[in-house]
């Protein structure tokens, strides 16, 4: 029996699909990512939002998404649009619900009360893009802890906040690193995943790689992905090394001895093991399980 009982997902890739386009969400059944994001918001003009709705409810109607996270991305609730697309994602209930621009603690809270009489399954997914966003980033986590509590992940969305705050777009992200940092510790203390921003430009696979190493290593559990062509590599990059795995397992193997099973500490290959590694092994080993549960169905 694991020692955690956090629920492990698989979230390396998210793939955000303009609900306008159908040839976009028909393709959704063919591609390797791990989640879907519906967009109702940024790729939807406004004269085309009631359009977008009624793809997504037919979508959802004839040809649901299996086997992978569904979220949809609403536009704000206090727009002319907010309503209509709450009023869809309380009929199509999909995994969970995006909500762009949060502000602060009120956004969420706002929404959940909204989404009061669904189903306690269907999440909220926060979008840190903005200044005050990413400054109330802790307080906005902590409502992870709350008894009615539906946020279950965040995403970075760097293009909005570089307009919010008129830093430009540098190599390395060098001076967004800070606040990006910030976001994953908040959620890192309160138990969500959070995923990395879009990057923009699809047809440079060496530059997007190169970022996917960069969110891994700073502790993004995926990336946010704007073209099926960026998938290969954000799995790559966020889904577990097969040594990595092989270490895993043997951890798991050497906590689970008679003799160690009551120890916090021990001594493996010469180096101090914590059970904290354990519950790190055993995430791991479940996140390559999935993945190779998935290629099976495939």
């Amino acid at each position: 029996m694991p020692v955690s009982s956090e629920i492990v997902r698989l979230r390396r890739s998210v793939l955000s699909v303009p609900a306008i386009n159908q040839r976009a969400l028909e393709k959704t059944h063919i591609v390797d990512c791990d989640a879907v994001i519906f967009d109702l918001e940024d790729s939807v003009a406004p004269e085309k939002k009631a359009e977008a709705r009624c793809n997504l409810r037919r979508f959802f109607a004839e040809s649901p998404l299996q086997g992978r996270e569904v979220i949809i991305r609403i536009n704000a609730l206090d727009s002319e649009f907010g309503q209509d697309d709450l009023e869809l994602v309380r009929d199509l209930l999909p995994d969970a619900v995006a909500l762009p621009k949060v502000d602060d603690v009120a956004s969420i809270a706002g929404l959940e009360e909204r989404l009061t009489g669904t189903s306690p399954n269907l999440g909220i997914w926060a979008m840190m893009e903005t200044a005050r966003g990413v400054s109330n980033a802790v307080e906005i986590a902590r409502m992870a802890q709350s008894a009615e509590n539906r946020l279950d992940c965040f995403v970075i969305g760097l293009n909005d906040l570089r307009k919010d705050t008129g830093v430009p777009a540098r190599a390395g992200r060098i001076y967004l690193v800070p606040w990006m940092m910030q976001v994953v510790l908040a959620a890192r203390a309160y138990g969500l995943d959070v995923i990395d921003s879009v990057f923009n430009d699809f047809r440079d696979s060496s530059a997007f790689e190169a970022e996917c190493e960069q969110g891994r290593d700073m502790g993004f559990d995926g990336k946010m992905l704007i073209h099926p062509a960026q998938i290969e590599a954000a799995n790559q990059a966020f889904g577990p090394a097969s040594e990595a795995v092989e270490e895993a397992q043997a951890i798991i193997a050497a906590f689970a001895r008679p003799e160690t099973q009551n120890l916090n500490v021990i001594t493996m290959d010469g180096r101090m093991v914590e059970r904290l590694h354990l519950v790190q092994a055993e995430k791991l080993v479940e996140q390559s399980r999935l993945i190779a549960e998935r290629r099976t169905r495939a």
